[in-house]
C-alpha cells in the first residue's frame, strides 16, 4: 500500500496539488467520486426496495428504521471523521470509512431479518459519514483553492445524478435480481476505489491538533436516538403512557441537559452554543428541521404507495419519483443563482415552505385511481418546493456568522435537516403503522366472511404481498386502507411544513457578503452534514466567484482599480513576469489557456510602454513596470478581500491572509506549469 508522506520528507508540506501531473489528480479525484458515489447512493437507492424488504423480512412498523439507522449513524460521525482526518491523515481514514461501509453494506445483504438489518445499516452509516466528509476535504489537499470550486463542482454532480440514478437502480434490482443486491452492488465500486486510492491518492499528513469532542457527540446522538424511539415505538410497540416511553422520554431530557452543560465547556464543541444567540441561525436550524422532516418522511412513504396502492413494478415506482427528483434540481439550482447574483435571498424560504405545504395536500389526495401525469404534477410540486428552501439556508447562515464559525455553522443548518430526517421518518411510520392497524381492524370486521387461515389484519399489515391470498371483494377495501394510511400521513406533515413557513417571515435579510455564493449540491441535497473548515469553505466560495467571472473580467476589474489603461492580457502578463522574473511569450501560448493574439497584443503594449524589455526571447520589468506591477498586485488583493465582507477586519485571522496571498498568486500563477517560488504552507484544512 502506498505511503502516505510526511512534512519532514518533504521539508515543509507543498501546495495543494504542487508536484502532481493533471492526470494523478483526476485519478485520484476520481477514485473519491466512487467513495461519494457509495454515500450518496445508499441514502437514495434503499427507498425503492423497502415494499419488498419488509414483504420478506416481516416488520412494517420497524421500515422507518431502516432509513433512520443510517442517517443517525452518518450524522452522529460525521464532525469525527472529519477532525479525526485532520489528526491523523485523510488516506487512511478514507480507507477505513470504505472498509467500515462495505463490511456494513456486505452484512445488510446477508440479513436475515428486520433488527438485524437495522443493526447492518448504523454500522453501514458508520462508513458513509465519513465518505461524505473525506472525500470533501480530501479536495482540498489535492487541488489549489483556485481550481477547488470545478472539482467540488463534480461532487454537486454526483449527488445529483445519485437522487435520480437511486431509486430506478434500487427498483431494478429488487425486479431482476434480489433486494439484497441493492447492498452487494456497493461491494466492486467500494473495491476498486480502495485499490485506487492506495495506488495514487498521495497527500502529506498534516496534523492539526484537536480536542475532539467525544462526549458532546455521543450526547447529541443519544439525545436524538432517544427521540426518534420515542417516536417510532410509542403507540406501536409500546403505548404512549407506558413505563418504556416515559423512561425514554425522560431520558432523552438528562441527555439533553448534560450535552448542554458539556458543550459549555468544551474546548472544540460538535456543535457551539454560542450560535444560537444568533437569530438568523435559531430560525434557519427550525427549518432545516421541517425540511428534512418532510423531505425524508414523503421520499420513504412514496414508493410503498406506489408499489402497493398503484401497482407499479418496483422499477417503475423509481421513474414515477423522477419528477419529484427534476423539481427539487431544478429550483434549488436556480435559486442559488439567483441569490448569489441578486443578493436578495428572503422570498425563497417563505415560497418554498408554502410551496411545500402545498405539495403535501396535493400527496393527500392520492387515490387508488390517479393518473400518472397527475401524480408526477404532486411530485413535482412537492420537488420544486423543497428545493426552492434547501439551498438558500445553507446561504443564509454564512452570511449571519463570524469568519470562525462558517465552517461549524455551514455543517450545523444540514446537522438539523439530518436530524429531522431521521425523526420525520420515524413520526410518519407510527402514524402511518397506527392508522392502517385501525383501517384494517375496521375492514376485517366490517368483512363478515370466512378468510385464508394465518390471513388477518397483522398479516396484511406486516407483508403487502397477503393482499393476493384476499377475496377479490376484499381487497379494494385494503388497498383503499392503504392507500388513506399513507396519504393520511402527508396530510399530518403539512401543518408542520406550515410552522417552517410562519418561522420564515422572520427571517432578516442581511445583506449578503460578496464572498458567499451557492454552496455545491452536495451540501442541500446530501442527508448528512458535510463538515468543512471556514478556510476551506471561504476558499470555495472565493474560487467559485473567481470562474464564474471569467479570467478577462477579473483583470479587466483589477486594471481600473489600479487607475491604469491597459489591456486586461497586458495587466495578467505584468504580474506574471513580477511573479516570475522573466517570461518568454512565445512559449507563454504553449503552456497557458490565453489565445497567442491575446499575448501577443500584450506584449507589444507592454514594450511600447516601456513597462517591459527584452533580453533576447524574454521580456523583463523595467523600473516603471515594477512600479505598474505593483500596483496592480495590490487592488487584486484589494479585489479579493472586499468580496471578504466584514471578514477582512483589522483583526483577521492568520490563514485568512494566507488564502487571498495564495489566491492572489494563482491568478497570475502557471496555468499548468510548477511556479518558480513555493507557496506558503497551512495549517486549516476541513
Amino acid at each position: 500500500m502506498a505511503q502516505e508522506v510526511s512534512p519532514s520528507q518533504l521539508g515543509g508540506a507543498p501546495a495543494p496539488g504542487e508536484g502532481k501531473s493533471h492526470r494523478t489528480v483526476l485519478v485520484a479525484i476520481g477514485a473519491l467520486l466512487l467513495g461519494m458515489l457509495l454515500a450518496a447512493l445508499d441514502q437514495t437507492i434503499v427507498s425503492t426496495a423497502l415494499p419488498t424488504i419488509v414483504s420478506e423480512l416481516g416488520g412494517m412498523e420497524h421500515l422507518s428504521w431502516v432509513v433512520t439507522a443510517y442517517m443517525l449513524a452518518s450524522t452522529a460521525a460525521t464532525p469525527l471523521w472529519g477532525k479525526l482526518g485532520d489528526q491523523y491523515g485523510r488516506k487512511k481514514l478514507f480507507q477505513s470509512a470504505i472498509v467500515i461501509f462495505l463490511i456494513g453494506s456486505a452484512l445488510c445483504g446477508i440479513a436475515q431479518n428486520m433488527p438485524q438489518l437495522i443493526a447492518f445499516r448504523a454500522i453501514q452509516g458508520l462508513g458513509g459519514g465519513g465518505l461524505m466528509v473525506l472525500s470533501m476535504a480530501i479536495v482540498g489537499d489535492l487541488v489549489s483553492p483556485r481550481e477547488r470550486g470545478k472539482y467540488q463542482g463534480l461532487f454537486g454532480a454526483v449527488f445529483g445524478a445519485t437522487s435520480v440514478l437511486g431509486p430506478l437502480l434500487g427498483g431494478l434490482f429488487t425486479e431482476h435480481l434480489s433486494w439484497r443486491w441493492v447492498f452487494y452492488i456497493n461491494l466492486p465500486i467500494g473495491i476498486v476505489a480502495l485499490f485506487v486510492i492506495a495506488a495514487v491518492l498521495h497527500i502529506p499528513v498534516r496534523s492539526t491538533p484537536h480536542a475532539i469532542d467525544y462526549l458532546g457527540t455521543f450526547l447529541i446522538a443519544s439525545v436524538a436516538t432517544c427521540l426518534v424511539l420515542v417516536a417510532s415505538l410509542g403507540g406501536t410497540t409500546w403505548a404512549w403512557g407506558s413505563a418504556q416511553i416515559i423512561g425514554l422520554a425522560v431520558l432523552g431530557c438528562v441527555f439533553l441537559v448534560w450535552f448542554v452543560y458539556v458543550e459549555r465547556r468544551a474546548a472544540e464543541p460538535v456543535l457551539p452554543l454560542k450560535l444560537f444567540r444568533i437569530r438568523t441561525f435559531t430560525l434557519v436550524s427550525v427549518i432545516s428541521f421541517v425540511v428534512g422532516f418532510a423531505m425524508f418522511g414523503a421520499m420513504t412513504y412514496l414508493p410503498t404507495f406506489l408499489q402497493v396502492v398503484q401497482g407499479v413494478t418496483p422499477t417503475m415506482s423509481g421513474v414515477h419519483m423522477l419528477p419529484m427528483v427534476a423539481g427539487m434540481l431544478i429550483t434549488s439550482t436556480a435559486s442559488g443563482q439567483i441569490v448569489s447574483r441578486t443578493g436578495r435571498w428572503k422570498v425563497f424560504p417563505i415560497a418554498g415552505t408554502a410551496l411545500t405545504a402545498l405539495g403535501l395536500l396535493l400527496l393527500n389526495e392520492l387515490t387508488e385511481t390517479t393518473s400518472t401525469w397527475a401524480m408526477g404534477a404532486y411530485f413535482f410540486v412537492f420537488g420544486a418546493g423543497l428545493g426552492l428552501v434547501m439551498q438558500v439556508l445553507v446561504l443564509v447562515v454564512q452570511n449571519a456568522v463570524s469568519y470562525e464559525d462558517l465552517g461549524v455553522a455551514t455543517s450545523g443548518a444540514t446537522f438539523f435537516r439530518s436530524i429531522g430526517a431521521s425523526f420525520g421518518v420515524a413520526v410518519f411510520g407510527t402514524i402511518f403503522t397506527n392508522r392502517l392497524t385501525a383501517k384494517l381492524d375496521d375492514v376485517f370486521a366490517s368483512a363478515g366472511q370466512d378468510l385464508p387461515p394465518g390471513v388477518g389484519p397483522e398479516e396484511v399489515a406486516a407483508d403487502p404481498r397477503t393482499l393476493s391470498e384476499l377475496p377479490a371483494e376484499l381487497r379494494p377495501s385494503v388497498l383503499h386502507a392503504y392507500a388513506t394510511s399513507i396519504t393520511d400521513v402527508f396530510l399530518y406533515a403539512a401543518p408542520v411544513v406550515l410552522v417552517a413557513f410562519v418561522v420564515a417571515w422572520f427571517l432578516k435579510e442581511d445583506k449578503l457578503r460578496a464572498s458567499v455564493t451557492a454552496p455545491d449540491t452536495s451540501q442541500t441535497l446530501a442527508s448528512n452534514p458535510v463538515e468543512r473548515s471556514s478556510y476551506d469553505e471561504c476558499a470555495r466560495a472565493l474560487s467559485v466567484l473567481g470562474s464564474r467571472e471569467g479570467r478577462k473580467a477579473i483583470y479587466e476589474k483589477i486594471t481600473a482599480r489600479a487607475g491604469l489603461d491597459l489591456l486586461p492580457a497586458a495587466s495578467w502578463l505584468l504580474l506574471r513576469i513580477r511573479r516570475h522574473g522573466t517570461v518568454e511569450p512565445a512559449r507563454l501560448a504553449e503552456t497557458v489557456p490565453v489565445p497567442l493574439r491575446a499575448i501577443t497584443e500584450a506584449s507589444r503594449q507592454v514594450e511600447e510602454r516601456h513597462l517591459a524589455t527584452r533580453e533576447g526571447l524574454q521580456l523583463i520589468l523595467t523600473e516603471e513596470g515594477v512600479r505598474v506591477a505593483t500596483r496592480l498586485a495590490a487592488a487584486r488583493e484589494e479585489s479579493l478581500a472586499e468580496l471578504l465582507g466584514d471578514w477582512w477586519d483589522p483583526d483577521r485571522p492568520t490563514d485568512l491572509v494566507q488564502l487571498v496571498e495564495q489566491l492572489t498568486a494563482e491568478l497570475s500563477g502557471s496555468d499548468g506549469e510548477r511556479p518558480h517560488d513555493p507557496e506558503p504552507p497551512r495549517d486549516h484544512h476541513a
